[in-house]
């Protein structure tokens, strides 16, 4: 169970409330959620694929930038291009896979059909880095293209903290 005052702030972060919330799966430098994991399915029993979600905005502006810029053709480019990236990409996508379907048994649901997409676009091409980079955050070393997404953002989280609190302390 998250605490109901970093609820408010993960809200405050994404500007609605998060369906779903399951857990904070990355905390940034300000010690505030920066990754939550959701449940693969909603209340509703809905599907949702996106296990890892990115919730500091400062870190998605820096990301959005990345994509705005380009890196996901560039990174796509390279699934194209090189074995090895593309090698590690799908370990990246079934360790995903592997962490959803243990997600699904935690919250006593049923296992996302096999077939249904994992996260950002993987295996096949880069669509989303916010999702990889939320894989990567959540679980360090585990996504390749994340990281690199990551080390490109550089320090977002130097200009202070995402959110003010209720309480009007800076978080």
């Amino acid at each position: 169970m998250i605490d109901p005052a970093e609820v408010a702030v993960i809200r405050q972060q994404l500007g609605r409330e998060r369906r779903g919330l399951r857990a904070v799966a990355h905390r940034g430098h300000c010690g505030r959620a920066e990754v939550v994991e959701t449940a693969p399915r909603l209340p509703d029993g809905t599907p949702f694929p996106t296990l890892y979600y990115l919730t500091c905005p400062r870190a998605a502006a820096a990301i959005s930038g990345l994509e705005a810029a380009g890196l996901m053709r560039e990174m796509t480019g390279r699934l194209a291009n090189d074995a090895a990236d593309r090698v590690e990409y799908q370990r990246a996508h079934q360790d995903y896979l592997a962490r959803r379907d243990a997600a699904a048994a935690a919250a006593c649901q049923a296992p996302l059909p096999p077939g249904t997409q994992s996260a950002g676009g993987m295996p096949d091409r880069v669509k989303c880095l916010h999702a990889l980079v939320a894989h990567e955050l959540a679980v360090p070393g585990a996504n390749a293209f994340g990281r690199a997404a990551l080390t490109a953002a550089g320090q977002w989280w130097s200009r202070g903290p995402c959110v003010i609190a209720d309480d009007g302390a800076r978080r």
